[in-house]
């Protein structure tokens, strides 16, 4: 009794800490769009065609390696069904309108409306499965916001008035961010079940076909003819962006929950913010430099839960 609590209090700071390495590489995928955006004439579905083709090899080999082991759980055909809908959801329809929307707003504004996700998952959750939301959590999800809401203000502000596509590609984020937190929470009920390495694999197979397809049935673009730094930027982003934080998300939700997952996961716009600055120059102001300040109180409240 006396060490199985300190046990699980560990279990979950680990978790916490591998949902900050998560966010903090997610964040990078906004630099490398818009650095791809600003050095080539790429479009948004080559792009995340070519992200998916360099990052398939590793899922399927990770996928082959967990469904290898004596402890595998055979998936049944509703999981099946699950995992590809999720999947596809989650890191095809997501990415794909995440992409389109960053055309138009800039990496700042896109972590700003992205990283609404965290109160839509405590929403559903608490809606579709009736979780209870438990007041550390709402605490933590209102100083967290409160300085997402400050470091952005100034930029939000900046952008409306520099393009009139400002509005429209803040819905795509916006649509974005609902269907990245049904993943999240549809994730956080299967993953349990089936391992979050194995889950991760397949759904992000699934997603990765769904892409190529789409591709290919709507895109006359070669992958083969393209300039050299856009497939620089696709495979590190699909190095950094994509295969490494999958996987460290996934083993963060199964540590900690999909809600804290989330909580603890806005940390990123903190990341975006500073990357932002020495790849896209993009300013960095006290307003910004004060909101980073209460993300972090939020993710240390949030990170004290026993």
């Amino acid at each position: 009794m006396g060490t199985s609590s300190p046990s699980r209090r560990l279990y979950f700071v680990q978790g916490v800490i591998i949902a900050l390495a998560g966010a903090v590489c997610f964040s990078t995928k906004a630099i490398f769009v818009k650095l791809a955006y600003r050095d080539t004439t790429i479009d948004a579905l080559t792009l995340l065609a070519l992200r998916m083709v360099f990052s398939i090899p590793f899922f399927a080999i990770t996928a082959f390696a967990s469904s290898s082991k004596s402890t595998n759980v055979k998936f049944t055909l509703p999981q099946w069904l699950y995992i590809a809908v999720i999947g596809c959801l989650g890191y095809y329809i997501s990415s794909l309108l995440d992409f389109l929307g960053l055309q138009f707003v800039s990496a700042g504004i896109e972590r700003l409306i992205l990283f609404i996700y965290p109160t839509l998952v405590l929403l559903m959750s608490s809606l579709i499965f009736k979780t209870k939301i438990k007041p550390l959590q709402w605490l933590a999800l209102v100083i967290t916001y409160g300085g997402l809401s400050l470091a952005f203000f100034n930029e939000v502000v900046l952008e409306q008035n520099q393009t009139s596509n400002f509005l429209y590609g803040s819905l795509l984020i916006f649509v974005c961010a609902f269907t990245y937190a049904a993943y999240i929470v549809g994730s956080g009920r299967l993953i349990p079940q089936v391992g979050a390495t194995k889950f991760n694999s397949y759904a992000m197979g699934f997603a990765s076909i769904g892409v190529l397809l789409h591709f290919f049935i709507g895109s006359s673009v070669s992958l083969f003819h393209l300039p050299l730094m856009v497939y620089v930027y696709s495979f590190l982003m699909a190095i950094f962006s994509t295969v490494i934080p999958s996987y460290l998300v996934t083993a963060s939700i199964n540590r900690i929950g999909a809600n804290n997952a989330a909580i603890v996961g806005s940390v990123g716009p903190v990341s975006t913010i500073l990357l932002a600055y020495i790849f896209l120059n993009e300013s960095v102001t006290v307003w910004q430099l004060a909101g980073t300040a209460m993300i972090l109180i939020g993710v240390f409240i949030i990170s004290r839960q026993k």
